[in-house]
């Protein structure tokens, strides 16, 4: 066998090495490529990773800067507060307005610590820590999506919601959670913890429409200062953003109780709290506060009035006052207010509904007679937010228009008094155009006006505003702020109320302050002031105090509607503990069948302090919606809430004002005036009881043939002989006293009639002249009444002063002449008993 050379054995000997040195080889290159590789691969991560974190950044930041303003600005609610009465008492707060979110600001220095560590502790424990994203957190919450194959937990931070709540949606996809990552990054290089807390907590929302920790904190607790919070509500507001409406304590108690001790076990855990601190606060039960039960539809009326001033007096459009986050501070009396809405909540106070259910409708403003400021309206009943509101809808104001019409003028013209005599008895005016008549269809002659104010007569303003002319109606009307249309309601009727376009509760509450307030009045206002959120003002109330008419015209008009709500005035319902006075008025019906009843009914009255005034009716009237209760249900929803809203008050009384006469009251009345002719004298003597000194007496006489009575003669005594009659003639007789001191006439006195014998002849043996002119003196010491202190001017003629009655007018009264009496002139008494009724002269 041939042995194997040395060649081949070598060959074979180095084949083996060779192919072991060949594997030795590979491995170790292959070791060092991983190595290289390996660090290849990790500094390439690295770079990546910076490369990345640095756009990351770079995204956030750039997102952060264009959309700043989104970060420093929020849509916060507005508030609306009372002005509480008292120095020391803060305004109430009574509303809110919002667009969509009640959201409210606060800053993190009136944020407790504990308040703060609720939601440190509940929501981003290492917040203090990490740069806006926690690491940790997020590895965490990494493992755990990966465990349930979806998106369980977030692991966000604090920075981390704030990048998301202001700038990005809520869907959970890698490319926003690295978005949201970036802006944190950002928000955390430029704000500092605190920056960041407090915006986060301003804006995250809470539940029960309500964003913002302060919006919280008021909406379930009632509390607006947020170091009143105890801890356990302080863990409930912390457990509320992980679920608000599963976690509400006003819709889910139980559920929000067992968050509740959750965040209250976290905050132990992390040494916020003892254990004795979390066991008493875990143990209370949720009891919401009473203010969870209301909200702004409480005070709609005057809320909707408050943003319409803000936006006519001060520019604020309605976008900006939901949006803004405005503090506005009003004249609303709290008190006032509620117990207006309670009265009209309560269907006793007005008349049953329609037939077809429709309510009648209402509405009450009331002001400060000092101020002009509103205390408390309401613009219908069942009124809805940003509803329509009848405090400013125009209705007929039926005669509580005629102090502002007809008697006010009067007053303010100087020629009139409270006492002063006027007409009841015409019929017919303006040329015989117009013929109102009195509600109860009787007529009482000549009235003083106090009479014809109380009763509500409807003859004596008409008859008023004929002899002083519509244009002081209207113009006086214009200054007090019930103003008219100056062409269309150029007529008489204005002085019963028959506007063109009518008045609105506001303006004659308005109108009446001047009355109330010795004739000066304020523009009527409800804003006080406006602030910012951070309390700077922007707006404020600027008293405009205005002399509209006389102090004098005031106070005797307040004397005038004092007696309207005493026994037997038409407003006696509206009577209440304190002064008052007032007017009632309606508007009657043209529907045929139903003329008995009325369209509108009102009530316009006040106190020493407060105007308030009150419409009834039917938004549109029609055979089936009409007014039945009369004037007298405005006058009780008056007296209610009045009554109730300055009980506790001191009782004041109206003031007459400096300079202002005492008034004098007129001569008491004539009824005994007699008249007789005497033959042998061919005379007629006159004869009356004297009603004392300083008293004259104005005689008027009517011949058959004489339309009007004429005055005959002024004299200081009680006895006149008329020496100027005519044979088969018929006189009439009446006489009017005159106080000589105030020059205010009393009431007119009986009526008497004289028939001259048809063989009558004068002592000359020659008949008289038909109408013979007479001009007798008066009486020495009479001064004959000023013409513009009458109401009515005189007629005939008149005696000079200091002169004495006509010698050949004496007479004696003879029993065979007994006189006859004429038309009674009593209030109420509408009789006739058949002799002529003699009206004053125009």
């Amino acid at each position: 066998m041939e042995k194997p050379t040395n060649k081949q054995s070598t060959t074979n000997t180095k084949t083996k090495p060779q192919g072991n040195k060949k594997g030795s080889k590979k491995k170790g290159f292959n070791f060092r490529k991983l190595i290289m590789g390996s660090i290849i691969a990790t500094i390439l991560a690295i770079i990546c990773a910076m490369a990345i974190y640095i756009v990351v950044i770079m995204n956030g930041f750039k997102i952060l800067e264009a959309n700043i303003d989104k970060i420093e600005t929020t849509s916060e609610s507005t508030l609306i507060y009372a002005q509480e009465e008292g120095k020391d008492k803060p305004p109430t707060e009574i509303s809110k307005i919002y667009k969509g979110e009640n959201r409210e600001s606060v800053n993190i220095k009136d944020v407790p610590e504990r308040l703060k560590q609720a939601f440190i502790a509940t929501e981003d424990r290492r917040f203090n820590e990490h740069s806006g994203v926690d690491l940790r957190a997020i590895g965490r919450a990494v493992v755990t999506d990966i465990i349930h194959m979806s998106a369980v937990e977030g692991g966000s931070t604090i920075t981390q919601q704030l990048a998301k709540n202001v700038f990005l949606s809520s869907e959970k996809t890698a490319f926003r959670k690295g978005t949201e990552m970036s802006i944190a990054f950002a928000l955390d290089e430029k704000y500092t913890k605190d920056e960041i807390l407090e915006r986060y907590l301003n804006r995250i929302f809470f539940g029960s429409n309500a964003y913002g920790i302060k919006a919280a904190a008021k909406v379930y607790f009632g509390k607006s200062n947020l170091n009143d919070l105890k801890v356990w509500e302080m863990a409930t507001l912390a457990a509320l953003p992980k679920a608000p409406t599963k976690y509400s304590p006003l819709a889910n108690p139980d559920l929000s109780k067992e968050r509740r001790a959750v965040v209250l076990k976290l905050m132990m855990d992390q040494g916020y709290i003892t254990e004795a601190e979390r066991a008493e606060a875990t143990a209370v039960d949720y009891v919401p506060p009473a203010a969870a039960s209301q909200g702004p539809k409480d005070y709609a009326s005057y809320v909707d009035y408050v943003m319409n001033e803000a936006e006519d007096m001060y520019g604020i459009n309605e976008d900006e006052l939901l949006t803004k986050g405005y503090r506005i501070y009003t004249t609303m009396n709290p008190k006032a207010q509620k117990v207006m809405e309670q009265t009209y909540a309560n269907p006793s106070f007005f008349q049953k509904d329609a037939s077809d259910g429709q309510k009648i409708q209402s509405a009450m403003v009331i002001m400060d007679n000092k101020t002009g400021g509103l205390m408390a309206m309401i613009g219908g009943r069942d009124y809805k937010a940003r509803g329509f509101s009848r405090v400013y809808s125009k209705r007929q104001p039926g005669s509580s228009f005629k102090p502002i019409a007809a008697y006010g003028p009067a007053l303010e013209s100087g020629n009139y008094t409270p006492y002063s005599m006027l007409d009841d008895t015409q019929t017919s005016f303006a040329n015989g155009t117009y013929s109102p008549r009195n509600y109860d269809r009787v007529t009482h002659g000549q009235v003083t006006m106090f009479e014809a104010v109380k009763k509500s007569y409807n003859l004596a303003p008409v008859w008023l505003l004929e002899r002083m002319g519509v244009n002081a109606g209207i113009s006086f009307a214009n200054k007090i702020g019930a103003p008219l249309n100056t062409q269309k309601d150029k007529n008489l009727s204005i002085a019963l109320g028959g506007l063109t376009d009518g008045v609105s509760p506001l303006q004659m509450a308005t109108a009446y302050t001047a009355f109330a307030n010795q004739g000066m009045q304020n523009k009527t206002h409800a804003i006080l002031r406006i602030t910012d959120a951070q309390g700077k003002e922007i707006a404020a109330y600027k008293a405009e105090k205005k002399q509209v008419i006389q102090p004098k015209t005031a106070y005797y008009m307040t004397l005038l509607l004092q007696g309207v709500v005493e026994p037997g005035g038409t407003g006696a319902k509206a009577k209440i503990n304190r002064p008052v006075a007032g007017k009632t008025g309606s508007t009657g019906l043209d529907i045929k069948g139903i003329e008995q009843y009325d369209r509108d009914v009102w009530f316009v009255g006040y106190t020493p302090e407060w105007t308030a005034a009150v419409w009834e009716g039917f938004d549109k009237v029609d055979s089936k919606h009409y007014v039945t209760v009369g004037s007298g249900s405005p006058s009780a929803i008056f007296k209610e809430v009045m009554s109730k809203s300055l009980e506790g008050r001191p009782v004041t009384n109206f003031v007459k004002p400096d300079g202002v006469p005492d008034l004098t009251e007129p001569p008491s009345g004539i009824t005994d005036l007699a008249a007789v002719y005497e033959p042998d004298k061919k005379s007629v003597k006159i004869t009356w009881a004297s009603l004392g000194e300083k008293i004259a007496y104005q005689l008027y006489r009517k011949g058959s043939k004489e339309t009007e009575p004429k005055m005959l003669i002024n004299s200081a005594t009680n006895v006149v002989n008329d020496t100027s009659v005519s044979s088969e003639e018929t006189y009439q007789y009446y006489v009017v006293p005159i106080n000589l001191d105030s020059n205010i006439e009393g009431v007119k006195s009986n009526v008497v009639s004289v028939e001259i014998p048809k063989d009558g002849t004068l002592p000359d043996g020659s008949k008289p002249s038909p109408n013979p002119g007479v001009s007798p003196s008066p009486s020495p010491g009479v001064t004959p009444p000023s013409p513009g202190a009458k109401p009515t001017p005189s007629m005939g003629n008149t005696g000079k002063p200091g002169a004495s009655p006509s010698p050949n007018v004496s007479s004696s009264p003879s029993p065979a002449n007994r006189p006859v009496d004429g038309p009674t002139d009593k209030p109420n008494d509408g009789k006739q008993d058949g002799q002529i009724i003699i009206p004053m002269p125009k």
